[in-house]
């Protein structure tokens, strides 16, 4: 299938793509991949790995960008095509569509850039095993030759930024439930039934998660730099010394976990013994660590047990999390009385208004310690990109009439918030509020959703799309993501997809908090998406089994003026008056004082009930 492409000009010879094709002359080599990726697989990178951005132009998150001698290609899924067309131009990089049931199409492409018999590079430490086996297999059948023991971009990023270095915390004991040890114990019990000695870990999230550690190296992301060996007598984690608070460095002793400098973890894993067994995560782990593996070893290829660890949130984890959502909705309430009143007034505002003006409402909530993700404030056109996101350079004012998409969270002490919420300016058109309609209608149909325990996250992301289908309209991305707990706001092992992993790994259990957000994306026009955050509850049991339900954790208004309520079901209706109903009764006592006189008569507004 041929990718759609959009060609760009050709790129001056001072860019930082003509210094990378010198490099890759010098070196002998044809063309280069450069992932959206760090030695951790990360989806926000430290600066540090930000080559593809650095190279391109682009600043989506996600994107693989190909560099031939003559030629370069930046691949992106449907959330960033708009995105990516209007940032490459002039770049001399054209930008390819990756599309559904072709994800690896890139790689062939990679080496056509190379030609048959051409050499073909990418940095073994920035790929995940499974992808390299997939690279190697394609190389073999185009006639590449492939090297994974240099990085592209050494030589050629002069002014390459640092690697973090501020300083690492432990969160506070009992805080989760579940003590550190506890956690290394579940581990090694999910070892023995696996037959592994050893396991190697790359992933930050994992890696916090399991010893109840945070960080600031990653955007967005509570996480620090980190590998961490799991081994038959104790625990190894390769990590900046200096980072680690002497507190901290004596409970991790004190529990038999040793402390390596960051870079020493291939040295290590090539030390160990021969024939012993040692499990990584394709997914999870980069080639070039599991090639530092000596070849008597015996590999285990498994999903990383902390994975489903962490994403099975404790009671003490799901009530901290309910206490972040009120916190999180009364930043939203303040948030939009004050956006309706200036919108009133006539007040100019613009897209980054919204992202500064959310973030400093919810930075004056207690235990607030930044945005889970940036701000996506989008209005009329802008929102049929799903992950636009507004800069000083390229923004729209918010004036006339339309719909403004506003997907935004926080990250607390407490937990990790995710809300997108459809709001009114003027007088949306029918067209926009039927949009609006539907994507609640989808919203609704899976909060409501009861279904057996078992059930594999992909079984029912059709129930989102049911209402959007009838009327032969449809979204590119998934339907919902795991979130973390004071983690990672995208979070597996479970992702509510049609073209998610439908695999043991994507069973849905009791305590895993997932996001609901189907959409409707009309270019040009405009955007739709409702998103609430639910928790995975049992729902008691019957004579076929045990079942389970959602529990909606969000606690903000939907804006009824987006809606054509005459196209709601009165089941849709009761729904959407219990849902208002929760959401005024678990924020109103915190707005009783005078100071939140506006805050609370435009929650009491906004949740009225609506007549059946």
């Amino acid at each position: 299938m041929d990718a759609t492409a959009t060609t760009t000009a050709t790129a001056d010879a001072g860019t930082p793509l003509a210094r990378l094709r010198l490099h890759l002359r010098a070196n002998g080599l044809h063309a280069c991949l450069v992932p959206s990726a760090d030695p951790h697989l990360s989806e926000y990178l430290p600066a540090h790995w930000q080559g593809r951005r650095w190279l391109s132009g682009f600043d989506g998150s996600m994107g693989t960008l190909l560099v031939g001698l003559q030629t370069a290609e930046l691949w992106v899924d449907s959330r960033y095509w708009e995105q990516a067309e209007r940032q490459l131009q002039g770049s001399g990089v054209t930008m390819r569509k990756t599309l559904p049931g072709a994800p690896g199409e890139y790689l062939d492409s990679l080496c056509r850039l190379a030609g048959r018999g051409g050499a073909v590079a990418v940095d073994g430490d920035v790929i995940a095993a499974a992808t390299l086996r997939q690279l190697e297999a394609v190389c073999e059948t185009h006639g590449n030759r492939l090297r994974t023991d240099i990085d592209p971009l050494a030589g050629v990023w002069e002014s390459r930024p640092a690697l973090p270095a501020e300083p690492i915390t432990a969160l506070p004991a009992g805080v989760q439930g579940h003590e550190r040890a506890d956690r290394l114990g579940l581990l090694h019990g999910r070892l023995q039934a696996l037959g592994a000695d050893w396991h190697f870990i790359s992933s930050l999230d994992d890696i916090a998660g399991l010893l109840g550690l945070r960080g600031s190296d990653v955007p967005y992301n509570p996480v620090f730099l980190a590998h961490l060996l799991v081994g038959p007598q104790g625990t190894t984690l390769f990590v900046d010394t200096a980072r680690l608070p002497a507190d901290v460095r004596r409970a991790l002793a004190a529990e038999g976990i040793a402390i390596a400098p960051y870079g020493d973890a291939k040295r290590v894993l090539r030390s160990i013994g021969p024939g012993a067994r040692v499990l990584i995560d394709p997914k999870r782990v980069t080639a070039g660590h599991a090639q530092a593996l000596p070849p008597n070893v015996v590999l285990v290829q498994a999903t990383n047990p902390c994975v489903l660890l962490k994403s099975r949130k404790s009671p003490q984890e799901a009530e901290a999390i309910r206490r972040t959502m009120e916190q999180d909705g009364l930043a939203l309430a303040e948030f939009f009385s004050e956006l309706e009143d200036h919108l009133k007034c006539g007040a100019a505002l613009t897209e980054l208004d919204i992202d500064s003006r959310l973030t400093a409402a919810r930075a004056r909530r207690p235990g607030f310690k930044g945005p889970s993700f940036a701000t996506i404030a989008a209005f009329n056109a802008n929102g049929a990109m799903p992950h636009y996101v507004a800069t000083p350079a390229a923004h729209a004012p918010i004036a006339g009439d339309g719909l403004l998409l506003i997907d935004s969270g926080g990250q607390y002490a407490g937990g990790t918030t995710d809300i997108t919420r459809m709001w009114s300016v003027g007088q949306p058109s029918h067209a926009q509020r039927r949009d609006c309609t539907l994507v609640l209608r989808g919203l609704i149909a899976l909060s409501s959703l009861q279904f057996p325990q078992g059930t594999r996250a992909p079984m029912i992301d059709a129930v989102a799309r049911a209402p959007l289908w009838r009327e032969s309209i449809d979204y590119g991305h998934g339907t919902g993501h795991g979130v973390g707990w004071f983690l990672n706001v995208h979070e597996g092992p479970q992702s509510i997809s049609v073209r998610g992993d439908a695999s043991e790994d994507s069973v849905l259990h009791p305590g895993m908090v997932t996001s609901i957000e189907p959409g409707i994306y009309r270019p040009g026009r405009w955007g739709v998406r409702i998103e609430n955050l639910v928790l995975a509850v049992d729902a008691g049991a019957s004579a076929f089994g045990a079942f389970m339900a959602f529990e909606t954790l969000t606690l903000c208004p939907i804006d009824l003026n987006c809606l054509c309520l005459d196209l709601l079901t009165a089941e849709e209706v009761r729904w959407l008056n219990r849902y208002h109903a929760t959401v005024r009764d678990a924020l109103l006592p915190a707005l009783e004082a005078g100071e939140h006189a506006r805050t609370r008569q435009w929650l009491l507004d906004r949740t009225q009930p609506v007549l059946i």
